[in-house]
């Protein structure tokens, strides 16, 4: 297996605390080092670690996990400044600085801060800092949350192109069965991909009292990530070496992906999978085919109806019949393409004065034959 120079480390509440749930200072400092060796041998590192609710809970007042949702945020908030103290010490001892980056959904939903995102990690790596990132847990609600931090690190790691995520967890891969309560479950050592059928006969087997992420979570997640393009790894480890040996290809765990796996453009990311939908745009025959089979713009010449109002640059998703085929940003209004519908591109810039002659750009399309949904 080739060297991976770009690696987004996820490290799970279950790799990081002690059996009452409390952070366990020892494992964090077995992670870092992991981590620290990497980096060293010219890989770059991105961690997205858990942990915040077991680091605060204690100060907080609590004897144990708090379960109310404000109680978890109060701990996350008591616990996260605690959590990057413990990361912080470790690194700076080892001649690294590390850096802490907090994100909500709507971070991803809004295009100029996922742009954002993508340029302050960019620097930190340039500059050889160590981004540490974790859910605003703090202040997130329902519709801004990944769900998990799996989640969260697939989507970070589509977004910097890494090339390859690993997942560290309190288990050693992904079984055919449920390796607790079945003692002959077969452990998959690699997964071209991962398939709908594996997601919903997999169970949350794998979750911890400590963790709200079970293996489900984790397939979804290794799901998310190899579609956009990054090969991933499932498991645990013990040692400094384990990070290394996971990317030799001699990890304690399962890998997902395969070589001819592709990066998906930033840009493209954001409109498959955050962007908001503002309408939708009905083309004919022609289009269809020139868009799944010619890999061409999308035209006005063959638009047919348009739904909903929107704005140049929103995002609308294209359909032919009742099948959603591609989804993009628009050079026209709502209101604009009504207008030109049908017509050649020489009469719709005239006609509108723009100087454009695609509705939807190539660059700016997705095409999919199903919802692109997270």
């Amino acid at each position: 297996m080739s060297k991976e120079n770009r690696m987004v480390v996820k490290i799970g509440s279950s790799s990081l605390t002690e059996k009452d749930g409390t952070l366990s200072l020892l494992k964090l400092k077995s992670h870092s080092e992991a981590i620290v060796k990497l980096i060293n041998q010219g890989t770059e590192v991105i961690l997205i670690s858990s942990g915040a609710i077991s680091a605060g809970f204690r100060d907080l007042g609590y004897s144990s996990r708090p379960v109310t949702v404000q109680g978890k945020q109060a701990a996350a908030a008591v616990g996260q400044g605690l959590l990057i103290e413990a990361y912080n010490h470790i690194f700076k001892s080892y001649g690294y600085v590390s850096a802490q980056l907090l994100l909500t959904r709507d971070v991803f939903k809004d295009e100029m801060q996922f742009s954002n995102v993508y340029q302050t990690i960019t620097e930190l790596l340039k500059r050889r800092i160590i981004p540490i990132i974790n859910e605003n847990d703090s202040v997130a609600t329902d519709e801004l949350t990944f769900g998990d931090n799996d989640m969260l690190s697939a989507l970070v790691s589509g977004l910097v192109n890494a090339d390859m995520l690993v997942m560290l967890t309190d288990i050693d891969g992904i079984y055919d069965q449920n390796p607790n309560k079945v003692p002959d479950a077969k452990r998959y050592h690699h997964l071209p991909h991962i398939s709908d059928q594996l997601v919903e006969q997999t169970s949350q087997y794998a979750g911890s009292k400590v963790g709200t992420g079970g293996m489900k979570s984790k397939l979804l997640a290794a799901q998310m990530a190899t579609t956009l393009g990054v090969n991933c790894f499932v498991g645990n480890g013990e040692g400094a070496g384990k990070l290394m040996a996971i990317q030799d290809g001699k990890g304690s765990g399962t890998y997902i992906g395969d070589k001819h796996t592709s990066h998906v453009r930033k840009h493209k990311q954001w409109i498959a999978f955050h962007s908001e939908v503002k309408g939708r745009i009905l083309v004919d025959d022609g289009a269809k085919d020139a868009l799944l089979s010619e890999g061409r713009s999308l035209l006005a010449v063959g638009v047919i109806a348009i739904e909903n109002q929107f704005e140049q640059e929103d995002v609308v998703e294209i359909y032919y019949n009742k099948e959603m085929i591609g989804k993009g940003q628009v050079n026209y209004t709502a209101d604009q393409l009504r207008r030109v519908k049908g017509l050649s591109s020489k009469e719709v810039m005239e006609l509108t004065g723009s100087n454009k002659p695609e509705v939807i750009h190539r660059n700016k399309l997705i095409i999919t034959v199903q919802e692109v949904d997270v």
